[in-house]
């Protein structure tokens, strides 16, 4: 999917900023958002502001290594998980984090998002929701379990660290975002009422073929 003009896509990534702090998914300086730009680089909220006060002078560009190139202020530190989401999805144009309680909350008791059992989730989020586990902030088995995870997924948890999501535009992978925790929401709901069956695998498959059919979720590697 073609990129807007970048004045644009700096807005939108203001835009979709606010939106994290809007929503309740972010407090403090939690969260990022970044954006692939041509030439390997990308536009990324910066670290040390609160999502609800980005504006678009405080936006970095910066390079496939996490070097700023435009901007005055600094690079979250979380950066090298989005860094290796893009690694693994060379086809994926942005990568959202944030943490979204319900959802973080599954991540904390190092649950899975599920079982999958409403047919919206697999066609918009896949067959599974997996969490990555519990290591470390800025080691490299962290960086290596994202980048393993994302060529599979297009929503993960992060255990003890919220949800990372990935789509072809800010508004695909806000979207993703919401869909994780209201599904998260759904199944603390539901597992008070009772045990929670998965949807039958013959119904998974076509769900999926359709998914693919739409053109969402990671493409086959050539």
């Amino acid at each position: 999917m073609p990129s807007p003009p970048l004045p644009k896509l700096r807005a939108e990534v203001v835009r979709v900023s606010r939106r994290l702090h809007e929503m309740g998914w972010v407090a403090n300086h939690d969260g990022n958002v970044s954006v692939r730009l041509t030439g390997q680089r990308l536009l990324i909220t910066p670290t040390a502001v609160s999502k609800r006060d980005v504006d678009d002078g405080m936006l970095l560009v910066v390079d496939e290594k996490g070097t700023v190139l435009e901007g005055r202020r600094k690079a979250f530190s979380e950066l090298e998980l989005h860094l290796a989401a893009y690694r693994a999805r060379p086809e994926v144009e942005c990568v959202l984090h944030a943490h979204p309680p319900h959802a973080t909350a599954f991540g904390l008791v190092g649950a899975e998002l599920g079982p999958v059992a409403m047919p919206e989730i697999v066609v918009s989020l896949g067959d599974s929701i997996p969490t990555v586990p519990r290591l470390m902030p800025k080691t490299s088995e962290l960086v290596k379990a994202v980048e393993a995870t994302a060529g599979r997924v297009d929503a993960m948890l992060l255990a003890g660290n919220g949800a990372l999501t990935l789509g072809d535009s800010l508004e695909q992978a806000l979207l993703r975002m919401e869909l994780v925790e209201h599904y998260a929401r759904i199944l603390s709901i539901a597992r008070g009422l009772g045990p929670v069956p998965a949807l039958p695998p013959g119904d998974v498959t076509k769900l999926l073929e359709a998914r693919a059919k739409a053109g969402l979720g990671p493409k086959p590697k050539s």
